[in-house]
């Protein structure tokens, strides 16, 4: 048996169903992404998009090397982890006695993840301090799904772009400037609307301070300070 590797998987659609791709990232000793691959599957939904990564991820990598895979995909990972055991024993029907949806794609995971020892983690998708590798994948599906090319380290890609759909981090709040008699000015969310010494207004939940005609801009009480 190998060293634990530790890995992330990841599909997109863009439109649900919609342009579609995959992408899985596996990390060094270090879990800094260390071998990656993406490629786009034409129109698919986001269910057939996370359960190709994982097939692809599965199929990347050694069977005798012990491996765990994070995913923000809950679908993806109940239907290899939960569900699969019911579905086979139900002739491939939900309980509801319908056909299992996506069969061939859970069928092949399943036959990859025989005699595989293999530990599933969920990890949540888009947050600011979220999974680095989870990210990773979820980056490079998404850039996939939009330009429906392949991509990866062995094709000498760039690292994917920052995902649209991460929230950015938030700025430092800067300490408000003393006032030239000492004092300082604290800067609010306004509770209502309101008009600035400048002219301009100012909408509900915008940062103002107070200035000497009242409450503004911070911009424009640094000016008039």
């Amino acid at each position: 048996m190998g060293e634990r590797v530790v890995a992330a998987c990841d599909g997109a659609s863009k439109g649900n169903p919609g342009p579609a791709a995959w992408a899985w990232v596996i990390a060094d000793e270090t879990e800094t992404p260390a071998r990656w691959e993406a490629g786009p599957l034409g129109r698919a939904t986001n269910n057939v998009a996370e359960l190709t990564a994982l097939e692809r991820l599965l199929t990347a990598t050694d069977p005798g090397v012990a491996l765990e895979i994070r995913m923000d995909s809950q679908y993806a990972m109940k239907a290899v982890t939960t569900w699969l055991p019911g579905w086979k024993r139900n002739g491939w029907k939900t309980s509801a006695g319908k056909p299992v949806a996506n069969q061939d794609l859970v069928v092949r995971i399943d036959e990859l993840l025989d005699g595989r020892t293999v530990e599933f983690r969920y990890v949540p998708a888009h947050q600011v301090d979220g999974d680095p590798l989870n990210d990773f994948a979820d980056r490079a599906a998404s850039q996939a799904a939009v330009v429906q090319e392949p991509a990866g380290s062995g094709l000498g890609s760039p690292e994917p772009p920052p995902s649209p759909d991460t929230p950015a981090k938030a700025p430092r709040r800067k300490t408000a400037a003393p006032r030239k008699n000492g004092s300082s000015s604290r800067t609010i969310k306004a509770k209502f609307p309101g008009r600035c010494l400048c002219g301009r207004g100012y909408a509900a939940g915008e940062p103002i301070t107070k200035n000497a005609q009242g409450w503004g801009h911070p911009e424009c009480r640094t000016a008039e300070a």
